[in-house]
């Protein structure tokens, strides 16, 4: 696909369409790298993405551990 570069002040901007930034997965925010001649657009991944799921691939027993105790538990505590 090719495409103009536009003025916006002292910058240049590029338009992408919209089925094209679908296709690609990009949203509002991206990482730009640049090396001679070529401009790499990557989509940035959500922070803590996945980690829902990877909690509950867990089974409930190992999430939390009942038989765990401190020093304060056993001398200090009163139960």
């Amino acid at each position: 696909m090719r495409a103009k570069l536009v003025r916006i002040g002292n910058s240049r901007g590029l338009r992408l369409a919209k089925p094209l930034l679908e296709e690609a997965g990009l949203s509002d925010e991206v990482e730009i790298h640049a090396s001679p001649g070529v401009l790499t657009i990557t989509a940035i991944a959500k922070a803590r993405a996945g980690w829902a799921e990877a909690a509950a691939a867990f089974a409930p027993e190992v999430l939390l551990d009942d038989t765990i105790s401190t020093k304060f538990d056993d001398e200090e505590w009163e139960w």
